[in-house]
């Protein structure tokens, strides 16, 4: 059995996944998950968990195998990371009705930014506001509905992903710039070399063989760029 942790939300891009009106998980990180598998010839587990922090701090106790989760030095202390499979900008999504045009403009005194507590993003946004603090919510649910009634002024996380959400909130929008390049990789637990090495490899050659270009493509990221390098 191979076990792999995924996030849930409605964001979509190279991180998070999302249930279908079935109940079945879709998403870039599933699609690499059953691949791996296959690959392998093992039956898989999907672990959904609400966000990356919480699969992180699991990895202690051998919950999962693999997952597929953006890098940062503090995570690093707690996962061994493999190749990255996409980069992207990360920026906010500003609340319907609200007045900010630039990065500049959330980083100043009465605005509330948000992000997803404890994860790579979070921790970036912390660094990049001198004049305001950025307030974590451990999901997404909470994170909408915080935009929604005006509790937080702009959110924190991936372009892509917040492109998505600003589809499902009518009147907010995406900010040009970033404050961070996220970088999403497969990871494994702390010191486990041998499912470290196979899930390194096996990031190869879907660049190789194309596979991580198609699943990339059916997961609406037809824009996301594969890392030079990877497929070599």
């Amino acid at each position: 059995m191979l076990r792999v942790a995924i996030a849930i939300s409605a964001a979509g891009g190279a991180f998070w996944a999302h249930q279908d009106e079935n109940g079945a998980f879709r998403g870039v990180t599933v699609d690499l998950a059953h691949a791996l598998a296959a690959d392998l010839g093992r039956d898989l587990q999907l672990l959904a968990y609400p966000n990356s922090n919480e699969i992180t701090e699991d990895a202690a106790r051998g919950a999962w195998d693999v997952t597929f989760i953006p890098m940062d030095d503090a995570r690093a202390q707690k996962l061994d990371f493999g190749p990255v499979y996409n980069a992207s900008e990360s920026t906010w999504l500003v609340r319907p009705g609200l007045a900010l045009a630039t990065q500049a403009d959330v980083d100043a005194p009465g605005v509330r930014p948000i992000a997803v507590a404890n994860t790579t993003t979070g921790r970036a946004a912390a660094a990049f506001l001198k004049r305001t603090e950025v307030r974590g919510y451990p999901t997404m649910t909470e994170i909408m509905e915080a935009l929604r009634t005006g509790e937080g002024d702009a959110f924190a996380m991936s372009r892509d992903g917040l492109e998505r959400l600003s589809r499902d909130l009518p009147g907010s929008r995406v900010l040009p710039g970033r404050f961070f390049e996220a970088k999403t990789a497969a990871a494994v637990p702390k010191g486990q070399s041998a499912m470290l090495e196979i899930v390194t490899a096996f990031l190869r050659r879907t660049a190789q063989d194309g596979r991580l270009r198609a699943i990339l493509d059916a997961n609406d990221m037809r824009e996301a760029e594969i890392p030079v390098g990877l497929a070599q």
